[in-house]
């Protein structure tokens, strides 16, 4: 495997854990109250903040954007911003753990995609991986018996996998976004992201403060786990191994909510669940192996 697919690859695993951790830090904001948008403010606001000191204090990294750039960035960080919020909506509809396995759909989003529009060839070795993912997936769903799923949480979650799947290409396909280097993009799709929130928080007039150390603790991961790195990460995997390559080892993703849900939340490892975990593992293994082979 050349080092640039290493790289490539180890930033995507890490995009996928850490993208993962949402649900570990925004559900007790929400068990204290606090909403939606205001959640997601903050995580976008101070992720613009330490992000932003860091590039330019300590990596000298140059955060000047030619016009040309301006407007792709910017429909590039709404697009990523309404991701979350719809995300973190579908939270309050239906089980985190559910959400987060719903929204496994976008690699399939993205290799379909890629094919129709890019005509990207379907190998066979990618085709495996995102059935072996796939059902891996589905095996980890945990919906309790008698009850049914709720429509609205789930439109919201398929909203947001067609919206991050959307990302995910543009990163790659985008003529002028490839041109920019991952830091700089990744601070500006933040940037530009947190415009969503405070458009939907009246203009900060509805926002509301965390109260206790714990809470400012939780946003404060939530800027740095899922968003800052999570997002760098990702950008970093989509450049030097591809777009679909990297969706698939999203399946890390829910892989990191079962072991927080394990660890913190007294949930279960079923047999069903270890099984799944093996379907996905050995789907992440084709890739990386394919990788090894190119």
């Amino acid at each position: 495997m050349s080092k640039r697919r290493i790289i490539g690859t180890i930033n995507g695993v890490i995009a996928a854990a850490s993208y993962g951790t949402n649900p570990l830090f925004a559900l007790p904001l929400y068990s204290r109250g606090m909403g939606v948008n205001s959640v997601l403010f903050f995580r976008y606001s101070i992720a613009v903040i330490l992000y932003g000191v860091w590039l330019v204090c300590f990596k000298r990294i140059s955060l000047n954007l030619a016009k040309n750039e301006i407007i792709p960035v910017f429909l590039l960080g709404l697009m990523f911003s309404l991701s979350s919020l719809t995300l973190f909506e579908a939270f309050n509809y239906i089980e985190a753990g559910i959400a987060c396995t719903i929204l496994f759909i976008y690699p399939v989003l993205v290799a379909v995609m890629m094919a129709i529009f890019y005509k990207e060839k379907l190998t066979g070795i990618i085709a495996a991986a995102i059935g072996l993912t796939s059902c891996g997936i589905l095996l980890l769903y945990n919906g309790k018996p008698g009850t049914s799923l709720n429509l609205h949480g789930i439109a919201l979650v398929i909203a947001s996998a067609f919206l991050y799947a959307f990302y995910i290409i543009c990163v790659k396909k985008n003529k002028v976004i490839k041109s920019i280097r991952a830091p700089k993009l990744s601070f500006y799709v933040m940037l530009f992201g947190l415009i969503v929130y405070i458009y939907n928080l009246n203009f900060c007039t509805l926002l509301q403060i965390p109260q206790s150390p714990f809470m400012w603790l939780c946003v404060i991961c939530l800027s740095i786990f899922p968003t800052i790195i999570s997002l760098e990460t990702i950008t970093i995997a989509i450049k030097l191994i591809g777009s679909t390559t990297t969706a698939i080892l999203g399946a890390l993703e829910p892989l990191t909510a079962i072991f927080f849900g394990i660890l913190f939340f007294n949930e279960h490892l079923t047999l069903r669940i270890t099984l799944g975990i093996i379907l996905i593992l050995s789907g992440v293994l084709l890739i990386i192996t394919k990788n090894k082979q190119s």
